[in-house]
């Protein structure tokens, strides 16, 4: 046993940096990230984040999520994260996160399925700009510790209570953390897909443990494709042409350089318009333009883009990129409620591991770092309304149990893609 803790956070994104910069500092936090402290899918991400941009927003802002979405959002969920999001820009502010201004003034942006520009951006770089500023922040605290190359391999529980985190180091040697409460911030699982905009470690392994102790999960089939990504015959994770790029006027085209599709819609309504553009065209890709833009839009506002396209031997502001979707986001997860608690005691799920319903079955663009932050300051805020010790392991746990690790973890791959068959069979007897 590694001594215990108060809370352990597993996951070093932006909703379990959030969390912890938002849990009074007489706590002791331990934090635990698979691979290195910023390698994770919040760097990531492009876009921008949205806010709500005044009380006459709400309405559109929410019938924009539900839409999206196709109803199956939670409401009560969504009314949370929308009238939550001009606090935590706040937040973010403080905490030193800059936006593009204009005269001093926020700068708004647009995306597919939004009705009005409503999005925050830092260049394309947003997620980076976000989740480095709160590492900062983390890194000040003298009760945070974070400790790198250390995978979650299992929790610790008995009775329906979570009491800490078993883990693996980066020789496989088993490492046991006995805290008060676990926060699961673990991302998605596109490392279990051959196209994904993801990082490839991040395979879903909290969804296989959470089934493992039979804590409720919900849409665990709700997996999001990206409607535009790089396309590459190369191996590896895909890089994304951010949803922006089309909300600043960048069109689609076809073989016979043909638009044929409103380059707006919601991502799966898009993504289904390319699937069926490429099998007209008996192609792996359709064209993207941006040169409409022109060259100086082009490279200030998407930088990031501009340099990896031309490293991979496209000049966006004078050519066409071949684009294609790609697995990028998960809407379901490790059920939880307003307060980002799980079915079982003392243990939170926040982020893209954690399903509360804001997003139904397809996420509304730029929706997801701002629900990541929402329902993590709501988890520190409960944890510290709520807090009382866990009980002390009755049971010691088999260390054998863990000896092979390359099976533990082919095992859980197979529970995880097992459970995503079964919820699709039930979602067509559902919808039958």
């Amino acid at each position: 046993m590694n001594g215990k803790t108060d809370i352990i956070v597993v996951g070093t994104g932006a909703s379990g940096l959030f969390y912890a910069l938002n849990t009074p500092p007489n706590k002791r936090i331990l934090m635990i990230t698979k691979r290195a402290v910023d390698e994770s899918d919040s760097y990531l991400a492009q876009g921008g984040i949205c806010v709500l941009r005044d009380t006459d927003d709400y309405d559109s802002f929410f019938e924009d999520t539900l839409k999206a979405g196709h109803y199956e959002n939670d409401r009560a969920s969504v009314a949370v994260m929308i009238r939550s999001s001009p606090e935590i820009i706040k937040n973010l502010i403080d905490l030193g996160v800059t936006f593009e201004k204009e005269n001093g003034e926020l700068l708004y942006t647009r995306e597919g399925a939004h009705s009005r520009a409503r999005i925050l951006y830092h260049e394309d770089l947003t997620g980076r700009e976000i989740t480095s500023k709160l590492l900062a922040q983390v890194k000040k605290r003298p009760n945070i510790t974070i400790i790198e190359n250390m995978a979650m391999v299992d929790l610790m529980c008995q009775d329906n209570c979570c009491n800490g985190v078993v883990a693996s180091d980066g020789t496989g040697a088993i490492h046991m953390y006995q805290s008060d409460y676990v926060v699961l911030a673990t991302g998605g699982l596109g490392g279990l897909f051959d196209r994904s905009t993801n990082l490839a470690h991040l395979t879903g392994d909290a969804i296989a443990i959470a089934l493992k102790h039979q804590i409720e999960v919900e849409n665990i089939s709700y997996i999001q494709i990206h409607p535009t990504t790089l396309y590459s015959r190369k191996p590896g994770r895909r890089f994304l042409i951010s949803e922006s790029v089309r909300g600043e006027g960048a069109v689609l085209y076809n073989r016979k350089m043909q638009r044929f599709v409103d380059e707006l819609l919601p991502r799966d309504l898009l993504t289904k318009a390319i699937h069926e553009q490429m099998e007209q065209d008996e192609s792996d890709f359709v064209w993207l333009s941006m040169q409409d833009m022109g060259p100086e839009v082009i490279k200030n506002r998407f930088p990031n883009i501009f340099k990896h396209c031309l490293d991979e031997g496209y000049d966006i502001t004078r050519e066409c990129i071949p684009v294609t979707p790609a697995q990028h986001y998960f809407m379901g997860g490790i059920k939880v409620d307003l307060e980002s608690r799980t079915s079982m005691a003392h243990l939170y799920a926040i982020g893209e591991v954690s399903c509360n319903r804001v997003h139904g079955a397809n996420r509304l663009a730029s929706n997801s770092l701002l629900e990541s932050l929402v329902f993590a300051k709501r988890a520190a805020i409960d944890t510290h309304n709520h807090y009382n010790t866990s009980a002390v392991l009755k049971k010691a746990l088999q260390l054998d149990d863990y000896k092979d690790l390359e099976q533990l973890k082919s095992d859980y791959k197979k529970i995880i893609l097992d459970e995503i068959e079964r919820s699709k069979v039930i979602e067509r007897i559902d919808k039958a």
